[in-house]
């Protein structure tokens, strides 16, 4: 990366004034019935003020085309999300806040919003070169050239895969998104490398697009699509690969020099394994094959009845877990690039929903944590910005809600959580979910 940007630069939001967005409360989802014990959803007073600026503000910065836009990395000076052109990734990820919400195509205060996000990504799929990797012709947006020319592939997925979870089949989008869906898979299924990574296409830190992109199979996968199961495979080891499992530190020549970047991709690429390890233990305490002080560890699992090779694969995962878990409050680690850019709120939001799927105590302190950051350094208007490479109002706007609003991703990301071995699976046939 050309590092032209000042370490030290504070950029103060501009207040902008839009009267689109209503004053209305936000309606959130109820997921009480599925929550565990260990994952507090009630937001005090001051984070949900902090969400429903927020939410007003993006709701406000979309297009009449039903889209939004980071801007150009040419033109990272133009902060106004109304002069800039709309890009699937950025509206997918805005969407995405929006739907985390409580807010679908068919409820919530903004579900028009939500419904013209929802047909503007479908048209941009339908409308894409079959032959292409990417599903737009749009270049050097400040998502692709920090993250990588398919993160519009990935977002787009993992928004698609969200949706059609609230429309019914009766309604006109429902089969147009999953044949959106269907479509962005196979893309990304093809364009991936051998080592289990997106690294093509440039990006300056393109272990955080491998991470979206292996996240967005493992979604597909968790909500009963099919998957290539040796590919998600490969994209999760690729992810754990650059972590030191003694020691919790990301070492990787894709992550621009910054260790979160790694240490978050590595962290939710083996949130799944670390779920299904303890699963399994607990599983085995309950029917007395182990004592209740057990350790999760290989030979925990072995006892519990999984096989050699898986109880290894799971055993690694649970120490690899462990370590990164104990350097959550590493100033330095979270710091990144040394001030907020786009990329340091997508890190955070991987880190936030990897202990949602893993489960555990750490949640809840993390929480505090990021409620507590996040809320430091929100803009008057209710939006956040970069700092440095993704400096777009609207993606980091749209990121920082998502960080506040994990919890409400309980139910998708526990069904994470419950995969089970099915990536393990050692030929080349679809893998579903269940």
């Amino acid at each position: 990366m050309t590092r032209y940007f000042l370490a030290g630069l504070i950029f103060v939001g501009s207040s902008w004034a839009w009267e689109k967005a209503s004053a209305q409360e936000i309606r959130t989802t109820d997921t009480s019935q599925t929550e565990s014990p260990k994952t507090k959803t009630n937001k005090p007073p001051k984070a949900k003020r902090q969400i429903k600026r927020g939410i007003k503000w993006l709701v406000a910065a979309q297009q009449a085309n039903g889209g939004w836009g980071a801007g150009s990395h040419a033109h990272q000076e133009i902060r106004d999300p109304n002069a800039v052109p709309t890009d699937p990734a950025t509206t997918a990820f805005a969407a995405t806040a929006l739907l985390k919400a409580g807010h679908t195509p068919t409820s919530g205060d903004y579900q028009d919003a939500v419904r013209q996000a929802t047909e503007n990504l479908v048209a941009t799929v339908e409308a894409a070169e079959p032959k292409n990797a990417k599903i737009t012709s749009l270049s050097g947006t400040q998502p692709q050239r920090k993250l990588g020319e398919m993160i519009d592939t990935a977002m787009t997925a993992q928004f698609l895969t969200r949706v059609a979870e609230h429309l019914p089949q009766n309604d006109p989008l429902a089969k147009r998104v999953e044949a959106a869906l269907s479509e962005c898979l196979e893309r990304l299924e093809r364009t991936q490398q051998k080592d289990g990574s997106w690294q093509g296409g440039g990006g300056w830190a393109p272990v955080l697009q491998s991470a979206m992109n292996c996240n967005s199979l493992e979604m597909a996968l968790a909500t009963g699509r099919k998957v290539d199961a040796s590919k998600l495979k490969a994209a999760k080891q690729y992810q754990k690969s650059s972590i030191n499992i003694d020691s919790g530190a990301a070492m990787s020549g894709a992550s621009g020099g910054v260790e979160l970047y790694a240490f978050a991709g590595g962290l939710r690429g083996n949130a799944g394994d670390a779920a299904e390890a303890q699963q399994a233990v607990e599983s085995a305490k309950a029917a007395g094959k182990l004592e209740e002080d057990a350790p999760v560890n290989e030979q925990s699992l072995r006892i519990a009845g999984v096989s050699e090779i898986r109880a290894k694969e799971l055993g690694d995962a649970t120490a690899q877990n462990q370590s990164q878990l104990r350097r959550l409050s590493d100033e330095q680690l979270l710091a990144g690039f040394g001030n907020n850019g786009g990329e340091e709120f997508l890190s955070y939001l991987m880190t936030s929903e990897s202990l949602v799927i893993a489960g555990g105590e750490a949640w809840d302190k993390w929480n505090k944590n990021m409620t507590s950051r996040l809320g430091k350094v929100q803009n008057q208007d209710g939006s956040w910005s970069g700092h440095h490479c993704i400096t777009s109002p609207v993606f980091c706007t749209a990121a920082a809600l998502q960080v506040l609003l994990t919890e409400k991703d309980v139910d998708l990301l526990r069904k994470i959580a419950k995969l089970k071995d099915s990536t393990s699976n050692d030929d080349d046939e679809p893998a579903q979910g269940k």
